[in-house]
């Protein structure tokens, strides 16, 4: 996903691309960067910093290779830096900085590596390889403008299932676009722990515990005089893979009173909805307000967090003469699993550990994050960043966490 940026910085590269895009071949070089401080709260004050590097490709396989209306896409990134929710605010369940996730620190991930092709007047399209499932289904790109929500809520990534970019897996999806308004997304993906093969290349070793089969409706109206765009999203994921239920281990006092349910599957019900409400005009054809909103559920008795609720808003060119600059913000509720937090009770009532990073019984967070997008310059964009963490850890033992930031994106 490149870095929205408005143009590049170094246009008198345009010659070179337009030369390689005319033979088949075309790219993205862009750079994020991240550096939040946690200033009031948490567990100590103090700033995490982490970016990547990131070559996006596109390889016209018609021109290069004669077989028409086929595209290669291979995205590959470098990684490093630290986690400000680990590091000082005292959080292990959601990252509150978009950059440093899965992968941790790579020179060379490779992330999504897959062929595409469309049919009948674009109306049918499929993508097979190795793909990132929340790139393709259950967000968008003003979920993406917000550190927290990117690329996917944190109530459908935090848990195997849903690979998360830049983890990708085998798979693919086909899309079928009966109408100019409705978009049907379905697919079949291998399913596998998260954190298995970090640098994205080791494929023999990933291991295998069954397979996501999502499916998405997305409704795509214009609406009224000023044809405002709206997209209305209703998804469902069901991952065979047979987990435990997430009581962990129960107390031998309470072992007669409290029963493991059955290794069971994974669903996943998400409504996603975002709607321009006014139109600015001007230089640019998406300038006006925006409001967004969804909901996530999973089967409670196997996920980490049972229940996920979001509204904000998205705000572009509403000031004269910076048509570019984007205001959000966003408040997000998030419900851990019942089992988790049973389980976690019994351990404390019987003297036991609750968990690693666990000190109390977890049961509901909440975060509220802004930001202001300011292009400086084609190709690069400098975002002030605020969040406030509510609850840290899911519990009222850590005070709530006042973090300011500064993200900068950039395209060469």
């Amino acid at each position: 996903m490149p870095a929205e940026a408005f143009g590049h910085l170094v246009p008198q590269l345009s010659p070179y691309r337009n030369w390689l895009s005319e033979r088949g071949f075309s790219f993205e070089f862009s750079y994020k960067g991240e550096a939040m401080a946690n200033v009031g709260g948490g567990i100590s004050k103090g700033m995490s910093y982490a970016h990547e590097l990131t070559f996006n490709t596109r390889w016209d396989l018609g021109r290069l290779l004669g077989l028409d209306g086929w595209i290669l896409h291979a995205v590959m990134m470098e990684r490093a830096g630290r986690q400000i929710s680990y590091d000082h605010v005292g959080e292990h369940r959601i990252l509150l900085s978009e950059v440093y996730s899965l992968s941790g620190h790579a020179a060379a991930h490779l992330a999504d590596i897959y062929v595409e092709k469309s049919f009948f007047n674009n109306r049918v399209n499929i993508n097979i390889g190795r793909i990132t499932l929340t790139h393709t289904y259950a967000t968008s790109v003003l979920l993406c403008t917000f550190m927290v929500q990117c690329s996917a809520p944190p109530a459908i990534k935090a848990d195997e299932g849903w690979s998360v970019y830049p983890k990708a897996t085998w798979g693919g999806t086909l899309r079928i676009k009966p109408t100019r308004d409705l978009t049907l997304r379905t697919g079949v993906y291998k399913v596998g722990p998260l954190t298995e093969n970090p640098s994205g290349w080791a494929w023999g070793s990933e291991t295998s515990t069954g397979v996501m089969l999502p499916v998405e409706l997305t409704w795509e109206p214009f609406i009224g005089k000023d044809n405002l765009p709206g997209h209305y999203k209703l998804g469902f994921g069901h991952d065979t893979s047979p987990y435990a239920d997430r009581l962990g281990t129960i107390p031998a006092m309470f072992a007669h009173d409290v029963f493991h349910d059955a290794n069971k599957p994974r669903d996943t019900f998400y409504i996603e909805a975002d709607q321009m409400v006014y139109r600015k005009g001007g230089q640019h054809q998406m300038a006006g307000g925006y409001i967004l909103a969804g909901y996530v559920h999973n089967t409670p008795s196997v996920s980490t967090f049972s229940d996920q609720v979001y509204v904000g808003a998205s705000l572009l060119g509403i000031i004269p003469r910076r048509p570019f600059d984007r205001f959000g913000v966003m408040y997000s509720y998030y419900q851990m699993s019942p089992a988790i937090t049973l389980g976690q009770r019994l351990r404390q009532l019987a003297g036991m550990s609750m968990g690693a990073f666990v000190n109390g019984p977890q049961t509901h967070s909440a975060i509220l994050e802004a930001y202001y997008g300011i292009p400086i310059h084609p190709g690069l964009v400098v975002q002030p960043e605020f969040e406030y963490m509510m609850r840290p850890g899911e519990t009222s033992i850590i005070p709530n966490a006042t973090l300011i930031g500064l993200k900068v994106l950039g395209n060469l």
